[in-house]
């Protein structure tokens, strides 16, 4: 199983961020999954093994605060879908995770960049955020592991190029 899992994309004003940020995301994230998918493609065709990608529900719900991450993610879920069309020739599943907000430090760093371009707390920010969201809490990382181990599992075999979303019901949209 390989699980590709980095954020720390930056938040905040599109107009005060450096192209170089754009850049950071796009290499941290974006072009390690894919530099991380093709080394270890042949020992996961070898074993039918699996591709677990936690990627964020800013692919599928972009907003003004969070272009850098946002665009990246919507990459990266486009290259996951693609992989997975090899990964039926090869014998190799490919999935995506898109968590929502997750009590992580990252969280704690993004409320605190949203404060900053917004001119408040990181204590409203996260206020705001779960208000404007509407979900009942900030998930645990522990939700996303179960659904992570679950998805590498024989059982789970047939859920080929999938994106699956846990954010407590906050994405709107059928898909």
């Amino acid at each position: 199983m390989l699980v590709n899992n980095a954020g720390a994309t930056r938040g905040g004003n599109f107009f005060e961020l450096p192209d170089e940020a754009f850049v950071d995301g796009f290499a941290l994230k974006y072009f390690a999954a894919v530099r991380l998918s093709r080394l270890f493609w042949p020992l996961l065709k070898a074993t039918h093994g699996s591709i677990i990608n936690i990627i964020g529900a800013a692919a599928r719900t972009p907003g003004p605060d969070f272009l850098i991450g946002g665009s990246v993610n919507a990459a990266f879920a486009n290259f996951a879908k693609g992989l997975a069309t090899i990964g039926n020739r090869d014998d190799v599943n490919v999935n995506v995770i898109h968590p929502g907000m997750v009590e992580t430090d990252r969280v704690v760093t993004l409320f605190q960049q949203f404060a900053k371009a917004n001119n408040t707390t990181p204590e409203e920010a996260r206020k705001s955020n779960l208000a404007k969201s509407g979900a009942r809490r900030i998930a645990q990382p522990e939700d996303i592991a179960e659904l992570t181990l679950f998805l590498a599992r024989p059982q789970a075999r047939h859920i080929q190029g999938a994106a699956i979303m846990i954010d407590g019901g906050t994405t709107t949209g059928l898909y």
